[in-house]
């Protein structure tokens, strides 16, 4: 198969997956108490962009299996609030909840957010790290062409998204976890200071149901100590 052709299945086969995933977690009855209990380190999950929290639904039982209470935020709703406000609900719930050597676990723009408050608004170090699944840290082009503000924001010229990429104090705390080919982010998702993991799959929604990345978010958010002292199983990267 021809790489134009490979890339044109890998969109169709993004797409179809978003969809059946928005009508499945419209349709779910699955509550976000029911990922509270669990001895292992705390997980924060911040979804994407237009997803509220059950987009993220296999990975966050997946997470709750293992033994992690899962704090999903369903103050979120549909995730349309400028990365800043999304970032201080973030950092309040934490706060509130007493959270410590916590993980944030992120899709696309969730890692925007959870950058953010590790950049600015955890001044006692609750957060270990975070793994972030399709996140653009530098933007996507294709924002400029969008007629919403909330896609207009992911531009690279977007004044938020140029503080998020200068900033590489916290870099080193986060794992960018992508694939082959991602539709929505041609700049890529690899974070300057971070561990950058390509997995042999592609898309920018499917990705996040794929084994290699369940396993991967799994190695990292039970790893001892320091999130990032333990390398995770790498797949095609």
């Amino acid at each position: 198969m021809s790489g134009v052709l490979q890339r044109v299945q890998w969109w169709i086969q993004d797409y179809l997956y978003a969809a059946g995933r928005q009508v499945r977690s419209a349709a779910s009855r699955t509550g976000p108490e029911d990922f509270l209990s669990g001895t292992a380190r705390p997980v924060v999950v911040i979804p994407g962009i237009y997803e509220d929290w059950r987009f993220m639904l296999p990975l966050v039982r997946r997470l709750h299996k293992a033994g992690h209470p899962v704090h999903v935020l369903a103050l979120l709703h549909r995730n349309r609030l400028p990365v800043p406000r999304a970032a201080d609900a973030i950092a309040g719930y934490i706060r509130d909840r007493d959270l410590s050597d916590a993980m944030i676990v992120a899709h696309s723009k969730g890692g925007l957010i959870g950058k953010f408050v590790m950049m600015q608004l955890d001044p006692d170090r609750r957060i270990t790290g975070m793994v972030a699944v399709c996140s653009p840290f530098s933007g996507s082009r294709y924002a400029s062409f969008m007629l919403l503000p909330s896609l207009r924001a992911f531009s690279p010229r977007n004044a938020v998204t140029l503080q998020l990429s200068r900033e590489e104090r916290v870099n080193e705390r986060i794992t960018s976890v992508y694939g082959l080919f991602d539709p929505h982010i041609p700049e890529g998702s690899a974070l300057p200071g971070a561990r950058n993991i390509r997995l042999d799959t592609a898309g920018h929604f499917r990705i996040l149901a794929h084994e290699d990345t369940i396993r991967t978010v799994l190695d990292i958010t039970a790893a001892p100590g320091p999130a990032l002292a333990v390398r995770p199983r790498e797949a095609g990267g």
